[in-house]
């Protein structure tokens, strides 16, 4: 199946970033290479690059493909987002002038069967793995996480009210017999969610225990604020920083982290004077996020709740 994935506010990335401006950039989450090959064309023959960092090996080979039109401007390290700081130690990268993370799920990754990530379509183990060289899977947590755990990551991941009902719903299953597959756990939730809030609903009700999994067996939320400060520690000052995120959780995350990068002092509030010594490390460039178009969302409606926050190296 080919790699495809449309990149979300293409046009407001690469204002934000202004690679034409040369120097070296970062694409965190490169996917099928739809940002990284824009960033790529507009980069200066001055020995500019581009570093994209991926933990799919399907994306690996799809950016790869996409890129090779701008031979020696770019390489790929597989890595996770969050090892940002190794990545480019080992490639011997002190300084860098602009770093883009879509946080969002890549179509190719929901789309494909068999990966594990859509509550609907043909049934698929329950992986959701973005490497899939090792770790825990979807199936893993679900049938080996305790009630308690299950509760907790639906209801902070998923934002699901109904997560009590829904964990209690896995555990009796589970203990029954194994649950292997997507639809499986697809109809568990479905049947635990009251039916009055289930007619309500325009979207699967599985989709927040979906989402809830998937970021669990990632660990997605938990490479946000290290890698973003990571970041901006290298960046060269009037560097740019720009992150796309599709869900409260990671907006939360990423206001937060660039409202401490901006704030620079630590100190209680009710301390006269500054004794900690913190000073802001970069500006945000907008006080709200940045919105895809109507028209945006019209050609691609996975974009729909795509936000982008931005800001610059002091």
């Amino acid at each position: 199946m080919e790699f495809s994935h449309i990149p979300v506010l293409l046009n407001e990335v690469i204002e934000a970033l202004a690679p034409e401006r040369g120097g070296i950039y970062v694409d965190c989450t490169a996917g099928g290479g739809g940002h990284s090959s824009e960033i790529a064309k507009r980069l200066p023959n001055d020995g500019s690059r581009l570093i994209c960092l991926d933990r799919d090996d399907d994306a690996i080979a799809a950016c790869s493909a996409r890129l090779a039109p701008y031979e020696g401007k770019w390489e790929i390290v597989k890595t996770n987002f969050r090892n940002i700081g190794s990545a480019l130690d080992m490639i011997g990268v002190d300084r860098v002038d602009g770093v883009l993370w879509d946080l969002g799920v890549s179509s190719h990754q929901i789309d494909t069967t068999e990966r594990g990530f859509s509550y609907t379509g043909e049934e698929a183990p329950l992986d959701m793995r973005m490497d899939r060289t090792g770790g825990l899977s979807a199936g893993d947590i679900v049938n080996t996480y305790s009630e308690d755990d299950l509760r907790r990551i639906i209801r902070d991941y998923g934002e699901e009210r109904f997560a009590g009902r829904v964990a209690a719903a896995i555990v009796e299953q589970r203990n029954i017999k194994p649950i292997e597959t997507t639809i499986e756990l697809a109809d568990i939730v479905s049947q635990a969610i009251p039916k009055a809030q289930r007619m309500k609903e325009a979207q699967h009700p599985a989709r927040r225990t979906f989402q809830a999994l998937r970021i669990e067996t990632n660990g997605e939320l938990d490479a946000i604020e290290p890698s973003i400060r990571d970041a901006a520690s290298r960046l060269n000052p009037g560097g740019r920083l720009a992150v796309i995120t599709f869900h409260s959780l990671e907006d939360r995350i990423t206001k937060d982290v660039f409202k401490s990068l901006s704030t620079g002092c630590t100190c209680p509030p009710e301390f006269p004077v500054c004794v900690c010594g913190g000073k802001p490390v970069i500006r945000t460039l907008s006080k709200k996020p940045i919105l895809p178009t109507d028209e945006e969302i019209r050609i691609n409606s996975r974009s729909h709740s795509a936000k982008l926050r931005t800001a610059e190296k002091l």
